[in-house]
């Protein structure tokens, strides 16, 4: 079997990396299995505005793979490099990468000078050009699910921008949302996953959604599906940047979906795992390693709760209109009987929150869940975070981390099909 050789973009502290390659630390009794045979020969991670002190991530990152396993540089920076002769990106078959979701509006066609151009800072541009100037054959991105929504003005137009680009740079999509635990991680995420293929042979749109797609091998799905849809995504991406979605209340694209040549197929599956399910309890520490400062003043619980309480209160916009605010409650402290609420970068910190967990001790007291928690909460080795970082910076990396035990599912059935 040949190597397929990743790069890795928007790197973090090394989720896909880890899924795909694998790691083995004796010393630390960390070892996670190769999805296949891949190895990482290129990865970049820069966070914004660039100050060494908010790296902390591609440290990280560098502590578990070597010193010269990332560059640490603005994507951007490396690309315009890149185009101008003065820097090498190493050859590869497969680019992955995690990135936030924002505005993907194309503000020039491809007629005019310079070619296609979206908002400056958003990232997704910088994917096209790197598909662009290295046309891996494989592409593996995740994402926040509501990319398929976004924006409420031209319901499912971003993720429409997304697949003209593929589709433009002749990339065949698969598509899948997913809540990693349904299939037995211990946290309850919903993230997309989108796979893309250069020069695919032809896909039967349904078969491939529904049965032989690389999502519906990782992830296996019950026969039956809901909600199916068809549409064709046409023109360049400007013009589906100005056009798509309008006038539409609901996005047309669904959960799990494959589209080639522009014609799409999408629907609503239901997940079909019959494995372990881990849940919150399963990732907690002893006591004996929890931090004093972890735990929550007897005097704060109240407000912890008010936090968390259900509420229906009438507010004022700063423009000067009212209107009616509510939100559901939320259990407090957490059940550590099932999989864990999504964790957000905002979990560290000793204030008061809504967002953040609290478990209850054997003893009766209440506790925030420490880095070593965040790290098992999204598959990684307990201590993955630990080199040095504060203890809200590990938080950070976490929330903005994926679920590797789902990346190396679909990795595995990548590598499958590389044989």
């Amino acid at each position: 079997m040949k190597t397929i050789r990743v790069a890795e973009l928007f790197a973090g502290v090394g989720g896909f990396r880890l899924a795909l390659d694998g790691y083995n630390d004796d010393a630390r009794g960390w070892y996670l299995p190769p999805a296949g045979k891949y190895k990482t020969i290129w990865a970049n991670q820069w966070e914004p505005p660039g100050t060494d002190s908010k790296q902390f991530a591609a440290r990280c990152y560098k502590a578990r793979f070597g010193e010269n396993s990332v560059v640490n540089e603005d994507i951007e920076r490396v690309l315009d490099n890149v185009e101008a002769g003065e820097y090498k990106i190493p050859e590869h078959d497969m680019v992955v990468g995690g990135f936030p979701c924002q505005d993907y509006s194309v503000a020039r066609p491809l007629n005019q000078a310079g070619g296609i151009e979206g908002k400056k800072g958003v990232l997704w541009w910088q994917i096209y050009r790197f598909l662009f100037l290295c046309s891996p054959k494989y592409v593996l991105l995740e994402n926040v699910d509501r990319l398929l929504k976004s924006p409420a003005s031209q319901r499912g137009r971003d993720f429409a921008i997304m697949l003209a680009c593929l589709s433009e740079r002749g990339y065949s999509v698969e598509w899948r949302v997913v809540n990693a635990a349904d299939y037995g991680a211990p946290q309850k995420r919903r993230r997309v996953y989108i796979y893309a293929e250069k020069d695919a042979p032809a896909w039967n749109l349904e078969e491939r959604v529904c049965e032989s797609g690389v999502m519906a091998k990782a992830l296996p799905i019950l026969p039956s599906v809901a909600k199916v849809n068809a549409l064709i995504i046409k023109g360049e991406p400007y013009e589906v940047s100005e056009h798509f979605g309008k006038g539409l209340k609901t996005s047309p694209f669904r959960g799990a979906g494959a589209m080639q040549n522009g014609e799409v197929f999408t629907a609503e599956v239901t997940p079909d795992y019959d494995g372990p399910f881990k849940t919150l309890g399963d990732v907690l520490v002893p006591e004996t390693e929890v931090p004093g400062s972890f735990f929550i003043d007897e005097n704060k619980l109240g407000r912890w709760k008010e936090y968390k309480d259900a509420k229906r209160e009438e507010r004022t916009h700063p423009s000067g209109y009212t209107y009616m605010y509510a939100e559901g409650g939320m259990a407090f402290p957490d059940p550590i009987d099932r999989p864990s609420r999504t964790i957000l970068t905002s979990e560290g910190g000793a204030g008061a929150s809504r967002t953040k967990h609290a478990v209850a001790t054997a003893d009766g007291r209440v506790r925030r869940l420490v880095p070593d928690e965040l790290d098992q909460l999204q598959t990684f080795p307990k201590g993955w975070t630990d080199t040095g970082m504060t203890d809200g910076h590990r938080a950070f990396c976490m929330g903005n981390a994926l679920v590797v035990e789902i990346v190396h599912r679909i990795g595995k059935e990548i590598a499958r099909r590389a044989e």
